[in-house]
Formats: structure tokens, sequence, C-alpha cells
């Protein structure tokens, strides 16, 4: 097959569809030459006066080495297109043809017909079958009626689409031009072409209308499965070739899959059902059960992986493909989630790392319990120089220090259990990495518990300082806030009211350096520890949404995940039909994880970096979940 073949002319210089042809096309030009538009009203020599239309045929490469017969497909005459999907060999009876076509028909809902005749004179002689094709289309009418033919001892194939009726001569025979494009059958039937929002070359209309005559090719070779479920092996009537002709794909251990995949998957839905309605149970909607389940991370994570494995596990079939896919994506991201999970569990019952992990942890809480008392002991001094208010200096340092001191009793009193503690943590990994991930965040939350604690106390100090500083300012421009409007009004003081006011804005603003201090040491410990919840959370989203299926699908089979096709010339010559092949374009890596992305669990809030900004600066509190009626930008 060549590949240097120069076209003289083209119709159209943009990617998309061509204009006169409509053929879907990648490159800059459309590959098939057109006459021009003044040309065609003429009439070629043999023609009659009818003028000659380009048809479009697509046709099997498995066929390309069959033997003579018939041509079975559909025409879509949108497109001026003959999609050929097998051929019907010699000898066959008309009767028992048309039936087969009536089964497949049915079962597929697909308009297949004989569409013409197919010689293969490298095998047959050239005077053998001559007259009897011809004789076919009175037989099995269709208009137009195809005939190919593949030359003895030459790289080109004839090609012929003739109307049997025309008006200007009843006994005329009209040929039109036909352009020949070669598929290959399995790729096609085994990819899924992607709407047009996933081309990303394409301008929307020809994006569209390359789409529309793209997916009728697609959609044919897709639901016409029981045209294919034959081979040369079986024992029918009617002998076909197609891209299982040599014998139909199959797996032992596939079959076998499927067969046992209904009772497995009735069994584990009537368990994931049970479960599901214990967990609904009125007892675990109490309020101290429902707040916990509500914030902890774990709770969120395993009411996760539940909906997932009883969307994985139902026995209802997808009904289209993208629930297929979504369903396969949740299956490998379960399946790899739960070998990460004994991997590390693996690691950790390995060398009594559990045992190091506990011995280890009493003495980094301890260490952290004395910089803490450290870093108060520096902030109740001269911090950096600054001269704070010796008295709410005093309060606040001794405050602060008296919950260390708790934290550090509670420790101490927990350290018998923590091993214990441990190794049902490791234990649990054998539900998922996910899981064990987000009780390692829960643990974090409860050992960093009295930092959170010193970040709510500065907090709420700073911001009631903050508010009142405001509501004072808006006191001496003469201002009040409307709660009723939730606006700012006029509103005229008294002098008393403006004396009392002068004097607990002056209080406001000399202790608020202090305040603000603490505040602000406090804010970055806290900071720095939702910091490493987050990218905890952020591997544990990863594990959850990456389409992995997918991916894998994309890496190693490429065409099963179609953008789009692009054509390449393989023979062109004057006086000859031009021969295309046509190539699938894979998705973009990009695109695939864009279209089959998971959903997660989504229980932390995600803050946008003016949102934290303006809660930092104004003393909100920055919460490690998401709080209900949040607006998230």
């Amino acid at each position: 097959m060549g590949n240097g073949a120069r076209v003289p002319r083209h119709c159209c210089g943009r990617a998309g569809t061509c204009d006169r042809c409509c053929l879907p096309v990648s490159a800059q030009r459309c590959p098939q030459p057109h006459p021009e538009p003044a040309a065609r009203g003429r009439a070629s020599p043999g023609s009659s006066g009818v003028s000659r239309m380009v048809f479009k045929a697509f046709f099997p490469t498995c066929c390309a080495s069959a033997d003579s017969g018939l041509l079975v497909g559909r025409w879509v005459p949108e497109q001026s297109s003959a999609v050929v999907l097998a051929v019907v060999h010699f000898p066959f009876i008309p009767i028992q043809v048309k039936e087969l076509l009536a089964q497949v028909q049915q079962a597929s809902q697909v308009g297949v017909a004989v569409l013409g005749t197919w010689c293969h004179r490298q095998q047959e002689p050239e005077e053998s079958l001559g007259h009897f094709l011809e004789g076919l289309g009175a037989i099995f009418s269709h208009e137009p009626w195809l005939q190919l033919c593949r030359e003895r001892d030459s790289k080109f194939w004839s090609c012929k689409a003739t109307h049997q009726q025309v008006p200007t001569s009843p006994h005329a025979h009209s040929e039109d031009q036909v352009m020949l494009i070669f598929y290959d059958q399995r790729k096609v039937l085994l990819s899924q072409l992607h709407p047009p929002a996933a081309l990303p070359d394409l301008q929307a209309g020809d994006a569209t209308a390359s789409a529309c005559g793209l997916a009728a090719v697609f959609d044919t070779v897709a639901r016409s499965k029981a045209l294919f479920q034959s081979d040369q092996f079986d024992e029918g009537l009617v002998r076909l070739s197609h891209w299982q002709s040599e014998g139909v794909e199959a797996s032992i251990l596939v079959e076998l899959a499927k067969q046992a995949s209904g009772p497995v998957c009735l069994l584990l839905a009537c368990l994931l059902s049970f479960i599901s309605a214990a967990s609904t149970c009125r007892v675990f909607k109490l309020w101290p059960l429902s707040f916990i389940g509500s914030k902890l991370s774990t709770c969120e994570q395993l009411r996760h992986r539940l909906e997932q494995l009883t969307l994985i596990f139902s026995t209802q079939k997808a009904e289209n493909p993208s629930q297929l896919m979504r369903k396969a994506n949740m299956l490998v991201s379960v399946l790899l989630d739960v070998a990460l999970g004994l991997a590390l569990l693996s690691w950790l019952h390995r060398k009594d790392r559990i045992g190091q992990l506990a011995d280890a942890l009493v003495p980094v809480a301890d260490r952290v319990a004395e910089e803490l008392q450290h870093l108060l002991q520096w902030l109740m001094g001269a911090p950096a120089g600054l001269k704070m208010n010796r008295a709410l200096d005093q309060v606040l340092g001794r405050f602060f220090l008296y919950h260390i001191h708790l934290w550090i009793s509670y420790i101490h009193l927990m350290s018998p259990f923590i091993e214990r503690i441990l190794w049902h943590v490791g234990l649990s990994a054998c539900l998922g990495l996910t899981v064990a991930l987000s009780i390692l965040s829960d643990i974090i939350a409860l050992l960093t518990f009295h930092i959170y604690c010193f970040y709510v106390y500065g907090a709420r100090l700073y911001c009631l300082k903050i508010c009142g500083l405001s509501s004072l300012w808006r006191l001496f421009r003469g201002k009040k806030w409307n709660v009723l409007r939730q606006r700012v009004d006029s509103c005229s003081y008294d002098l008393d009211q403006l004396f009392i006011g002068t004097l607990l804005f002056t209080v406001l603003v000399f202790l608020l350096p202090t305040t603000a201090l603490y505040y602000l040491v406090f804010t970055l410990l806290r900071l720095l520890v939702v910091t490493v919840q987050g990218l905890i959370h952020l591997l544990v989203d990863l594990i959850n949404s990456l389409p992995l299926y997918a991916l894998g699908l994309r890496l190693c089979r490429p065409y099963r995940l179609a953008a789009g096709v692009k054509f390449r010339v393989l023979e062109h010559e004057a006086g000859r039909p031009l021969r295309l092949l046509m190539q699938i374009n894979p998705l973009p890596y990009s695109h695939v994880v864009h279209t089959y992305r998971l959903p997660s669990c989504g229980c932390h809030p995600k803050y946008s970096w003016g949102s934290l900004c303006r809660k930092l600066f104004f003393g909100e509190l920055i919460y490690p979940w998401r709080q209900r009626g949040d607006k998230q930008d």
C-alpha cells in the first residue's frame, strides 16, 4: 500500500466535514478530488445526461481477501454512505439470505440489507461469475447497487454504484463515483465514539457534522453484533465473512465469570442492603452519634464506599456504555484501594512496626507539648521586642498553659491503650487504604485537639474585638447597623453614648495587639494541622475519583476510547476510485480524566484563597469539615 499519492484538487480547506462529499476529515484538506461547480451540470460521455454523485463505501479490511459474494450492510442516505458489515459467499439461496437479514434486523434494530456484489478476481476466473453477479440486482433490489471488484494482479480496485432506473432513459444504467474507505471492524465495534465536546481541535459546526457522519458508522457496527455471532465452523445455511469468521472470540474464564457473577452479585447486594438498613437505624440518628458521624472522615469514607459497592454489585444492567464504564472504574478503584490497604497492613505487622509506632507516639506528644509551653512562655514575655499588655498577656498565657497540662495528663492516661488502638487502626486497612488514611486524619485531629482549642479561643476573642471596633467606629461616624434591613443607617447619639464609646474603643485598640499576636500564633499552628489533613484528604480523593479503568484502556487499547478518526490515502490514480484507510484517534489523557472522573465523598471544605484570607482577617473559624449552609467559592 502506498502512502505518497498526491491528490490534484481538494474541495475544502478546513477541518471537519467536506462541503461537497460530507466526508469527516481530520487533515487540513479533504483527500477526495471533486469536479468544478460549473462542470457538475455537464454530463459525462456515458452518463445519458445524468449528473454523477460521489458515494462513500466503508469496507472492512477483514473482508479484503474474502471469496466473491454479496455485500451485506446498511445504507445511510443522509451521508450518502454504505457501511459494509459482511460478505455472503456462494452458494446460497436468496430466501435464506433474506431470512437471515430479517433476523439480524429484528435483533439489532438496524436496517441491514444487501447493498451489492463483491468479486474477488484473484480467486475466481473473470468470466465465471460476471453475468451471475449482474443479475443479482434484480433479486436483491437496492438503490444504488454497489459493485466492488478486486482486480487480478493489480493493487487497484474497481468500484461502481449503479441505478437501475433513470428518468431520462428507463433501460439505461447510471453509474456514480464511489470512494472506498477501509476500516478495522473489530476496533470500530469495540470503540466508543465520544461527543464533539471531547474533540479539542475542531470548530463547533464542523465537529457536530463530522460526529454525525462518524456516529452512523460506529453505531451501525456496534448494533450489528448479532451478525457476527457465526463463524466458518458453524453448520449454517449461509456462510459469511466478517471479523470473527475465523472463530468467535471467547474466553473460558470470562464465560465462567459471567455465569458466576449473577449469584455473587445477588448475594453481595443483599448483604450491602442489610448493612445500609443497619446504618440508617434510629440509634445512629441520635444527637451525639449523628454529630460525630457527620464530622469524622472515616464515617464519610465508609459511607462513600458503601454507595459505590451498592452500585457495583447491583443486579441491574448498565443502560449505556457510560454507566458500564463508571461501574468498571469504581470496581478497579475499590480493588486497588483494598490491595494498597493489604500492602500497608502487611508492612505494619512486619517487624512489629505497630509496637514501634506506639512507643514513639507518647514521646512525640510530650515533645510537642514542651515546645508549646516554650512558645507560650515566649509570648508571656516580650516577643520580638513588642510591648504587650502585661495583665492580659499573663491571663492568656496561664490559661493556655493549663490546657497543655491537661492535655499531657490525658496522653499519659491513654498511653497503655495506644498500641491496641494502633493495632485496630492497622487492621482497618483491610477495608482499603482510603479508610486507613481517613482514620489517620481523625487521629491527627484528636491528637491536636488542644491546638484546635487554642485556635478557637484566640479566634473568638479576636473576632469579638474586631466586631466591637467596627461597631464603635460606626458610632463615631453617626452610623449604626440596621439588623432588620441588613444595612448601615444614620443615627444620632447623645454625649454619654459618645463618651462611653470612646472609652471602649480606646481599651479595645490597646488590647488588640496582644490578642492579635496570640491569634496569629495559634492560627499558624492550626493551618499547619489543616495542611497535613488536607494532603491526606487529597490522596483519598485521588484514589476515590481517578478513573483507573479508563486510563488503563487508554494506555493498553487506545482505540477503545475514540475522539474521532483520521483518513490516510492508500492509492489514487486518475480514472480509479480513491481508496482511504480510516484510523481511530484516541481520546487524550486529560479528556479521559475529565470525562470519566468519579465523584468523591467531599466531606472537607474547599475554600478559595479570597474566602480563606477574609475568614482569617475577621477571625472567622476555619472548620476541618464542611458546614451546613456554607457557600463554597
